[in-house]
């Protein structure tokens, strides 16, 4: 089973994206999914994550601007992501961790924005 992350783009500053995560296939006992992010020459970074029940925690940089949700019977997730700023710009990575403590990387999608 594989993530397949989509939605990003080039956009300028101020304006928004929305990414999608969506398994390739059948995922069982899902639980945190979530949101992470690598720009060029940093490390990976948490973006957002939601539980199952929906409680959501952010970054710092992207409160008040990005939303994460989830539809647990897909198991799917989407990142809405408003008031781009140019320090967005980086590779996002969807990403699950099951009640098994397995997990999976989504294989990541290019957001870039413009000054």
């Amino acid at each position: 089973v594989q993530l397949q992350a989509s939605g990003g783009g080039l956009v300028q500053a101020g304006g928004s994206l929305r990414l999608s995560c969506v398994p390739s296939g059948s995922i069982f006992s899902i639980n945190i999914m979530g949101w992470y992010r690598q720009a060029p020459g940093k490390q990976r970074e948490l973006v957002a994550e939601i539980t199952p029940r929906g409680n959501a925690n952010y970054a710092d940089s992207v409160k008040g601007r990005f939303t994460i949700s989830r539809d647990n019977a897909k198991n799917t997730m989407s990142l809405q992501m408003n008031s781009l700023k140019p320090e967005d710009t980086a590779v996002y990575y969807c990403h699950v961790v099951t009640w098994g403590a397995s997990e999976l990387w989504g294989q990541g999608t290019q957001v870039t924005v413009s000054s």
